[in-house]
């Protein structure tokens, strides 16, 4: 194991395998083996990129439109405890002004950024980023991203908490900058179906590197083990957004004495749809294929359709529309990387054994019971408005962990890190420093008083974007008594005084 290359870049990513020379994958796929020069977003010239610049005014239903009309965008006093906004109950909500991000052009006060590859096991290299290597006396902070993105999708995180923190970013192995660098298998053209040219991992058989290679949540576990131990070399605080939020917790749960702490943002609940061999052995069996190389012909076929609408940048930006409640936020460099992602030979492979690999070996509740009974510190930050993991996913790992702070954001969606950097990387701060000084210092929002920790708080976190715009966000922190019962009776509450009040 070893690592194979590591620069500082600040925003266009030039990757290097060893002596392979990378090129533009529009005019080099089809050898044995590729690479990939990522593109500077800003000049990613797709009619889809600009379409979603257009959404700048667009209000989704019960997203902006929560933040109560009393609210007055314009005023941003920077004072702690100003009253003018109030909720639906008309309740006064404080304000708390936080800083900003750093130069989103790499400015002298964001860290610096490194673009590196690992090489776990042989043909599998790993890319990650790392920030803030200078600051060796502080804790070490790795976050681990969704599905379908990679470590670029924390870029406003390593920037801003790599000043204070050493902090790393990976992508996956299958996903982001981790797909291979060669075909997995090896084809006969007289077996090829039309198409299967252009796509890796549709041969007759694999390739000896990946006679066992499954794109699995146990792999990525397996995956973030080896990282730690080999790369970081000390015990880490894990952060994990949406797929990354189920491996950080089942990493928490198989390895405790490598995690310090987890925070789980708008984290998945499951992964995977076929049984688990080892806890399933029987039922297994009725599934011949789970994943492996090659895919099946009839994989292929199936994959061959599917393909064309996933890879699609219209159904790539029609979903980045579903994940960010606020259409405001700048989604251009994100949806180019993606799209970049999907022009890679393996990309359709590597979901399809993604799609069909088999489950974990531990659920998100057994992970989650696991960490308990280990005692590891966990946060939970998520975003409100979104559509895939609800609210209510997050409020039941609250029920079941009473003591984790939960703070649930809005407006915000799948992705809070990304649409909210500056809310996210606050109480990312505060909740370290928490953890750090054994609870000396109190939670973000609790005003140094850890007393009000039993109780529910809200408070507006109002900044300034660098275009000069100001945004309010609203943060709800559910305190240790916090029930899945009541939260639920006061989503009716409302409803209730509103229709009482037009009876009388």
């Amino acid at each position: 194991m070893e690592i194979i290359s590591c620069h500082t870049t600040s925003c266009c990513y030039i990757s290097k395998f060893r002596e392979t020379k990378f090129t533009d994958p529009h005019h080099s796929n089809r050898g044995k083996g590729f690479s990939s020069s990522l593109i500077k977003s800003s000049n990613f010239d797709h009619p889809y990129s600009l379409r979603l610049n257009r959404l700048t005014h667009y209000r989704p239903p019960n997203t902006v439109s929560s933040l109560n009309e009393a609210y007055n965008s314009n005023v941003l006093d920077g004072q702690v405890g100003t009253t003018s906004v109030t909720d639906r109950n008309n309740r006064s909500i404080p304000k708390v002004s936080i800083p900003s991000l750093p130069d989103k052009n790499g400015g002298d006060s964001a860290a610096p950024i490194s673009s590196c590859f690992w090489e776990w096991r042989p043909k599998l290299n790993v890319h990650y980023e790392k920030s803030g290597s200078g600051n060796v006396d502080s804790p070490a902070v790795l976050f681990l991203p969704g599905f379908g993105v990679g470590s670029f999708h924390y870029e406003k995180q390593l920037k801003d908490l790599g000043r204070d923190y050493r902090t790393w970013a990976m992508d996956f192995l299958g996903q982001g900058m981790s797909l291979p660098n060669e075909d997995p298998t090896f084809r006969s053209d007289e077996y090829m179906l039309d198409g299967e040219n252009d796509h890796w991992g549709f041969g007759d058989e694999s390739e000896t590197w990946a006679k066992e290679l499954v794109y699995s949540a146990d792999l990525w576990k397996d995956q973030v083990h080896y990282f730690v131990q080999e790369v970081i070399k000390e015990p880490v605080y894990l952060v994990g957004n949406s797929l990354g939020g189920f491996v950080a917790l089942y990493f928490a749960a198989c390895y405790p004495q490598l995690v310090k702490g987890v925070t789980l943002l708008n984290a998945t609940p499951f992964w995977g749809l076929l049984p688990n061999p080892e806890r399933s052995p029987i039922l297994s069996r009725l599934f011949p294929w789970s994943g492996s190389f090659p895919l099946p012909s009839g994989i292929r076929k199936l994959m061959e359709i599917l393909w064309l609408k996933i890879s699609d940048p219209s159904s790539i930006a029609e979903i980045l529309k579903q994940v960010y409640a606020d259409h405001s936020t700048d989604v251009d460099e994100v949806f180019a990387r993606i799209v970049e992602t999907t022009q890679h030979p393996a990309a359709a492979a590597s979901l399809a054994s993604i799609m069909f690999a088999p489950k974990a070996q531990l659920s998100f509740e057994e992970a989650l019971s696991r960490c308990q009974m280990n005692k590891i510190p966990i946060c939970l930050m998520y975003g409100k408005e979104d559509p895939w993991v609800m609210p209510i996913f997050g409020l039941q790992v609250k029920n079941q962990m009473p003591d984790a702070p939960y703070y649930e954001i809005s407006p915000a969606g799948h992705c809070p890190h990304d649409e909210v950097p500056e809310v996210v990387n606050f109480i990312l701060r505060g909740w370290l420093k928490n953890v750090e000084s054994e609870g000396r210092f109190v939670l973000p929002l609790l005003d140094d008083n850890p007393e009000n920790a039993s109780y529910d708080v809200t408070k507006d976190l109002e900044f300034f974007r660098q275009e000069g715009s100001r945004k309010s966000v609203r943060v709800k922190l559910h305190g240790s008594n916090f029930s899945v019962w009541n939260w639920f009776l006061s989503q009716f509450k409302p409803l209730l005084t509103e229709m009482s009040r037009l009876n009388t």
